[in-house]
This record gives structure tokens, sequence and C-alpha cells, in this order.
């Protein structure tokens, strides 16, 4: 293998969002970028040339929001996200990361609510897990053949857990001892003194555990006092590290105690990200008025305050009523809670009077929801009656003279998780992308990549909105220059989460994706199915736009090139690295 690479003649984006692209020639020797220079340069014959005329070299994306932490034990180099360009992720998000706990703890955090199959996950987990620290951790994932770069949060849930023990996390008549407290906070210092980026909490009621021991209780951190998570909030602005954060999502008012929290007014911010800025179909007011509670907070307020937005359309798929959709109403958390169960849970769905409880409350207009409960807008992919296929619930509830929840319900009981169905929650109107990839207080990123596995994939995202730029440029109605599209996409991300990639400047580590933007325009939306190898062959939803990306570089070797990972990768080479959150004690 060459010992450096040369890659000259194609269209640079550095990551800066004012650097004018130009056609430049980047030298890569030992892993870095040594030179960046619109002069020819006289290389060694060992060097490799990558002629890239015509093409767009970017720095590598990153994807701050992911729930990697089972499957880069087994299947390192996270190829989903690689070959579309993503060279750095970030997970234990959501208040669950798998460093503390035992497997089957870790794996009942886990596996229910980011839809993980739990009888993946737990194996994988009893035949890999050696460590309980932080830095055990961190040795053991840099033995790995990482094929990207890989930061980490620590999970509220997985800290409160490890202290208080499993039971008395999850029983919300039980707060923290100060001892507790105390001992919480030396054990999220240790994890910052590893280099670990902050701290993700969870407060929304939709995230269950999973197992047969605290089935359908709320994860940990759902049940700590913002009082009891003080002295943690303390450390993190003292360290200027970060908070993650999900607010509830069913009233929603708790996401004023993330705001707040991170305000600066005669003391330091608090770097505070909070999931997720959208356009949602159940509720057009909500993204203006967040919109309009960052500026106040970031702007008067002197906060560190940071939103995360896919800047795609929020389209999802679900089997039967699999779906954390529908823990945000009673009747539907009803039904979940009985899903291991189904002969009871049918004939609950078959009662009248849970028949009418689900239609008063799938009806209520003005309640706070995700979902937007229209089944007009659910549109069935999948079932054994195929002249069901590519029909929604109200149509074939017309023509079957019912009410549409009473079809909805009586397919599931009769086909369970055999109907699949989708639609769309969120950033469904094109015409309100300007404001969403223009807006200051929010992160371009939330993919959620590593879960749900079967009912979202959102692996390319960066390059979906690459594409969405480059016609809005093309039509003479730019959304946003392309040097800032790829800025927000790396540079930007880089800085504020303090890790060192997401530039190419001389002295960089060369994480880089060569694009060919003739592609473009043969981009679609689309999902497919495809098997995850070390996860028993489990198939989930995968993007694929093949020729989009030429090639990606990772610690500067290329690892994916014209459609095809290198020989070997993920399994014996290492080409990512550990990114440290540079704290400041």
């Amino acid at each position: 293998m060459a010992t450096s690479i040369l890659i000259k003649n194609g269209l640079v984006y550095t990551g800066k969002p004012n650097a004018d692209a130009q056609v430049q020639h980047i030298l890569i020797e030992n892993g870095k970028i040594t030179r960046l220079s619109n002069a020819a340069m006289d290389v060694p014959n060992s060097t490799r040339i990558i002629d890239a005329k015509g093409k767009w070299i970017v720095p590598g994306f990153i994807d701050s929001h992911t729930h990697y932490d089972a499957e880069v034990l087994v299947s390192p180099g996270l190829k989903e996200s690689a070959r579309h360009g993503v060279t750095s992720i970030i997970l234990g998000s959501c208040s669950v990361s798998a460093i503390y706990n035992s497997p089957e703890d870790t794996a009942d955090c886990f596996t229910r609510v980011e839809a993980i199959p739990r009888e993946i996950m737990l194996p994988i987990l009893e035949r890999e897990k050696t460590w309980y620290t932080p830095k055990a951790w961190k040795n053991y994932l840099n033995a790995l053949p990482l094929g990207v770069n890989i930061a980490s949060f620590l999970g509220h849930s997985d800290l409160r857990s490890k202290v208080m023990g499993m039971e008395r996390s999850l029983n919300g008549d039980e707060t923290a001892t100060p001892e507790e407290q105390a001992s919480m906070n030396t054990l999220l210092e240790e994890a910052l003194d590893e280099g670990f980026i902050g701290l993700s909490t969870m407060d929304n009621p939709w995230d269950k555990m999973d197992g047969e021991k605290y089935w359908s209780h709320q994860t940990p951190s759902f049940y700590s006092s913002w009082k009891e998570r003080k002295v943690l909030f303390n450390t993190l602005r003292a360290r200027g590290a970060i908070l993650q954060g999900v607010p509830n999502l069913v009233t929603r008012v708790n996401a004023l105690n993330y705001m707040f929290t991170s305000t600066g007014i005669f003391r330091k911010p608090l770097k505070t990200t909070m999931i997720a800025w959208m356009d949602l179909i159940a509720d057009r007011w909500i993204s203006p008025l967040v919109g309009f509670g960052c500026r106040v907070i970031n702007n008067l307020l002197n906060a560190d305050f940071r939103m995360q937005s896919p800047p795609v359309p929020f389209t999802v798929y679900y089997d039967g009523v699999d779906s954390v959709m529908f823990e945000e109403f009673p009747s539907g958390e009803a039904m979940r809670h009985l899903a291991k169960r189904l002969e009871e849970r049918n004939d609950l769905i078959k009662d009248a009077a849970f028949r009418k409880e689900f239609k008063a409350e799938i009806k209520k207009r003005f309640a706070p929801k995700v979902w937007h409960r229209d089944l007009g807008m659910a549109v069935i992919l999948e079932c054994p009656d195929e002249t069901l296929i590519g029909k929604n619930f109200y149509d074939i509830a017309e023509e079957k003279g019912q009410h549409p929840v009473d079809t909805f319900l009586d397919l599931i009981v009769k086909y369970d998780k055999k109907i699949r169905w989708t639609t769309t929650l969120a950033n469904d109107r094109k015409e309100k992308y300007g404001h969403l990839y223009n807006f200051p207080h929010n992160l371009i990123s939330f993919s959620d990549a590593g879960a749900h596995l079967n009912n979202m994939a959102f692996y390319d995202f960066p390059l979906q909105m690459i594409k969405n730029v480059q016609e809005s440029i093309e039509q003479n109605r730019p959304l946003m220059s392309m040097e800032k599209c790829i800025w927000r996409l790396s540079g930007e991300q880089a800085d504020w989460f303090s890790l060192d990639c997401g530039y190419i400047e001389e002295g960089k580590t060369a994480d880089i994706n060569i694009l060919n933007p003739a592609r473009f325009a043969e981009m679609t939306a689309a999902v497919s199915q495809a098997p995850i190898e070390a996860f028993d062959n489990y198939v989930r939803l995968v993007n694929r736009n093949e020729g989009v990306v030429e090639q990606v570089l990772v610690g500067g070797e290329i690892i994916y090139e014209q459609g095809d990972f290198v020989d070997g990768y993920g399994k014996n080479k290492k080409y990512g690295r550990f990114l440290a959150f540079q704290s400041s004690k």
C-alpha cells in the first residue's frame, strides 16, 4: 500500500464556511494532510495518485447522534455510515451507554426504546463485555479494527443505575442520596478524564425498559429530578463539556429546563444540545416556538444551546403497532405494554371501551404529539392480503364502511407485524428547508444510526442535504452556499463538540470524501433492506445511492472506493480512532 496519496485537480471544500472552494491538490503522508496547494506537486513514484478532476473533495461528515453502541462491538467498520462519507460518529446518546452495567441491564435499557432486537444485542454483550469503567471501554474500543472515528457521551441512565442499582433507579419514589449524587459525579469526572464529550439525559416517557424484570418502566434517567442532576450539570459546565437532552415529548414543558440550564448570566454557559427540531406535521407551531426560544436564550441570556435537526423528511416504517409512537397516548401505551402477551393485547383491542378511548385520543386536535395520528397518511407496504398494499387505512375504512380506527385495529389483530406501513412525521415541506438549513442554533445531524433498524434510515443525510442545496443553486434560488452546507455537515460540528476532525487543512488527519456531483441528480430518498451480517443477518433499512461517493478516506487511507470497501475493512485493520473531547478543568 502506498505510504502517501496525492489527490489532484479536485474542487476542494475545506469545511470552512467562508473559504471559497478551489481546485487544489492534496498530499497525504502518514495519515496527515501535509500539503494543500494550487500548484502542481512532485511526489515519489510510490505515491498513489488520484485524479479528481470534475469531483468535489470534502471533509468526512460527522454524525453526532447515533446508537452504534452494540454494532461497533461486532461490526466496527460501521459500513452503513461509512459508505455515505460519514467518517466520525458520536454514540452514547439518549441517556443509554454500554459502560457501567451488566449485559442484561444494559440491553434492557437499549433494546425496546432504540428498536434493536434484544435477542441479538444481549448475546453480543454477554460475549464481548469485559469492561465496567470508561477507561476499560475505551481500551476495548481502541483495540477494535475501527473503520471510522468514534466519540461518546456517557449515558445518564447507565450512570444512575450503576450507582443506585437498577431497581431503585426505576422507582419514582426514590431519589439519589447526597452520597450517591457525589458518586455519580465522580464517575462522570472519570469519563470526562477519558475524553468522553459529556452526559446524555432522557426525560421522554416513551422510552421504556425491555426484558422481564422491568418491562414498561421508563429508563432510569426519567426518574431523576432536575435537582438531583444539578451536581452533574455543574461539573459539565466547569469542564466545558456537553449536555445532550431529550425533553418530555408529551408535555414538552421541561424543554425550558434544558434551555435555561444552558444560560450563562453570571455564570459559564453550559453547552447543551436537545433533540430534535423538526417541522412536525402534527404541530406546525412547535418549530417556530422552539426557534424563538433558541434565539432568546442564546442572544439575550448568553446560552450555548443547540437543537439537532435531520435535513430530510422524517419518514418512518412500522410493523403493526411495534412503534414508540404509540407510547405518547394512554391507549396506545396500553397496547405496547402487552406486546409480549398477544392474546391479552388482542382481547384489549377488541374491547369496545378500549376502542372508544383510542378513537378519542387519536383525534385530539390540540394534544401535544409527534405522530399526526392521521390514518389517511399511513400507507400499507406489505400485507398477506395483497389487495391492501398501496392503500391507506382511511381508504380501506371507506371501502368497508367502518371507522378508520376500527379498520386499523382489526387489521392489527388479524395480521400483527405482518402488516407493514409507512408515514412521514416531519420535514415534509421542502419550501421550509431554507430556514431549517440556515438556522444558526441547531446542528444538522440526527440520524439515530444503529437504532430503529426496521423503522427508518437516514444514513445518507449529508448527501441528501448537499443534493438539495445544489439543486437550489442550479435553480438560482440558493438555500445557502455550498461552502456553508459542507461546513454545517463537518467543521461546525467538529468545533461545537470540540473534536479533532471536520476540516481539510495542513496538519489535520486526512478524513476525506471524494464526491461525484454529476451523480446528484440520480439520488433518491428511497430506502431498501440489507442484512447485518454480524447481527445474524438481521435485516435493516438502509440507503443506497451508488456512485455519488467515489472514495472515502479515514486516517489518510482509502476505506471505500467505487462502490465497495477495501479488503479486510472492519476486520483486520484499524483506520478510525477514538476522538477525545478536549476538556477544560
